[in-house]
Order: structure tokens, then C-alpha cells, then sequence
């Protein structure tokens, strides 16, 4: 079983115009979809779709548009009620590939939110083999929300309560790693640079070890590092795994990093290797980059090809 928690839901519309995007004009798309979005969300859609026991715990108003886009895909919920509506991601994508996204903000949670969200986290968690905390937080929720699930998660179950997977960036990500202690942080370059406040090359995977090694495992159980086209890195207290990524068609990476750590988690609970679980993260982010929207690629999605993956004992 795997449990998602997305505070901060996003209706994602993705559209598609036939030239560069040209601020500051009228421009006429060529297509466009919606997904309902969200990084919990998204991890949650992709490990049902693999035929595994998923719950979604969201806030979310029985009013919201959202809730008929989400209501669509048939993913076990824990819905926590609210009263503001969940917000609308704009990604705006030209025939080159560049993408351009504008995020709105999330609806407030109040005190009274933020405490039944955590008390249907705690619900939902019993027996769960991995909690995911994925995505940013509304206004309302503080930056220690996600310190503070895994806080109450651990003290209901103790050495019973499922590993912990956190996907966030920012502030939320620094409560989490320094009051916390997650089994697992899903940054990219840039979080693990704003993290460890030094910087980060995509390039360098030695300086990207020596970054991580500053929290792996002193502060984190583990880190799987997706460094989009230049592949990926897993840094366990074991060793790193360096992973090449596979040659697509990128058609939209929104959600890509999102379906990486699902892969992973994926892997993890079948029982596969640091190794086979890094692959399987990498084939399933490259599934989701080959894909329009921010849809969540099906084990039929995943491509064939070989991914190379180095073990460095370090």
C-alpha cells in the first residue's frame, strides 16, 4: 500500500500553440488538455495504474471543478473537506519544447484543516508500506506541515509506520530534512542545491555525491536525485547508483519527476535492488516526459530500452 498526501492540488491545463510563444500577443493554441494534478496526486495515479493499493489523501471542497477532473480517474481517495477550491496550473508548451508554466496559489487551510489533514494522513498510513508528501504547501498549511505528519505518523505506529517519501522544495523541504529525518527526498538539482546551500551541476556527479552525502544518512534515509536529461542518482548509506537516461521524444516534463519517484516506489515494494529501483524510476520519468499533459504513464507506457546504472561504493 502507498498513500499520497497532496496539500495543494492543481488543476493542470497544459496548452499547445503552433509557433513560439510571443508574450504580449494574441496567440490561437493547437490543442490543450486537463488533468487533475497535483505531485501527490500525480505519484498516486501512476502507482494505481500499476495495479498497487493506493490511497490519495486531498483536501478538497465537494464544490470544486477539481473534484469532477479528479473524480474521473477512479483513484481511491481520503478526501479531508474544505472550502476554498483547489488551484489551476497554466503550462504553455511551443513546437520546440520550450515550456512556460504559471502556478497559481492554493486555497488557505485553516487551523481546523491542517488538523483533520493530518489526522486522515494518520488513518490512512495504517499498514502502508511508503506516506508520500509530495508537492508545495497552500497559505495556512506552514512550512512544517510535512515535519509535522511524519511526527504524528511515527508516533501512532512506531516501528509499524510506513517509510516516508518527501517531494517538496523550499522551506518545506528544509523542516522536513532538518525536524524529520524522511526515509527518502526526491529532489532535482536545484532543491538539492537550495537545500545544501552550495551549487549544484547536473555534469558533476561527484560534487552532486558530495552534496548528498551532507544529508545522506545522517539526515535523510536516502536521495533520489532526477537530473532530467542527464539521468538520475540514488544515495543510500549503502552506496550511489548513477543512472544514464534513455533517448525520448520529450513531449511535456511537467509530472515527470513526479512519475520518477512513483517508479522507484514501484520497485521498492516489489522487492527490487538500489539498482533495478533507480532503472524502474528512470523508465517510468521518461514514460511520463513522452507523454502530453500531466498524465501518469501505465507499466504499457514504459519504454524498452536499456538503462545503463553505475555503482559507485561510496
Amino acid at each position: 500500500m502507498i498513500v499520497t498526501v497532496t496539500a495543494n492540488p492543481s488543476l493542470d491545463r497544459a496548452v499547445t500553440l503552433g509557433a513560439a510563444l510571443r508574450p504580449g500577443e494574441v496567440q490561437a493554441a493547437v490543442s490543450s488538455r486537463e488533468d487533475a494534478g497535483g505531485k501527490g496526486v500525480n505519484v498516486a495515479r501512476a502507482t494505481a495504474a500499476a495495479d498497487v493499493g493506493t490511497t490519495a489523501v486531498i483536501p478538497l471542497s465537494a464544490t470544486d471543478p477539481y473534484a469532477a477532473v479528479l473524480a474521473a480517474t477512479a483513484l481511491p481517495l481520503r478526501i479531508v473537506p474544505i472550502v476554498g477550491h483547489a488551484r489551476a496550473n497554466l503550462t504553455v508548451l511551443d513546437p520546440d519544447g520550450i515550456t512556460t508554466k504559471i502556478n497559481l496559489p492554493g486555497a488557505p487551510l485553516s487551523e481546523g484543516d491542517v488538523a483533520a489533514l493530518i489526522a486522515a494522513t494518520v488513518d490512512a498510513a495504517a499498514g502502508a508500506d511508503w506516506l508520500v508528501l509530495a508537492g508545495s504547501l497552500p497559505p495556512g498549511a506552514g512550512d512544517d506541515l510535512y515535519a509535522r505528519i511524519i511526527a504524528a505518523v511515527r508516533s501512532a505506529y512506531g516501528a509499524a509506520a510506513p517509510r516516508v517519501a518527501v517531494d517538496t522544495s523550499g522551506p518545506a523541504l528544509h523542516a522536513s530534512v532538518e525536524h524529520a529525518r524522511p526515509d527518502l527526498i526526491k529532489p532535482n538539482e536545484h532543491e538539492l542545491a537550495e537545500l545544501t546551500g552550495a551549487a549544484a551541476d547536473p555534469g558533476d556527479i561527484d560534487g552532486l555525491v558530495r552534496l548528498a552525502r551532507t544529508l545522506v544518512p545522517e539526515k535523510v534515509g536516502a536521495a533520489l536525485i532526477t537530473l532530467g536529461a542527464a539521468g538520475a542518482l540514488l544515495v543510500t548509506a549503502d552506496g550511489v547508483w548513477v543512472g544514464t537516461a534513455p533517448r525520448i521524444e520529450a513531449v511535456s516534463t511537467v509530472g515527470a519527476g513526479d512519475s520518477s519517484l512513483a517508479g522507484f516506489l514501484l520497485a521498492d515494494v516489489a522487492g527490487a535492488s538500489p539498482a533495478e529501483r533507480l532503472r524502474h524510476a528512470m523508465r517510468y520519468g521518461a514514460a511520463a516526459a513522452s507523454l502530453p499533459g500531466t498524465q501518469p504513464p501505465t507499466p504499457a507506457d514504459l519504454p524498452a530500452v536499456d538503462i545503463p546504472i553505475e555503482h559507485l561504493a561510496r
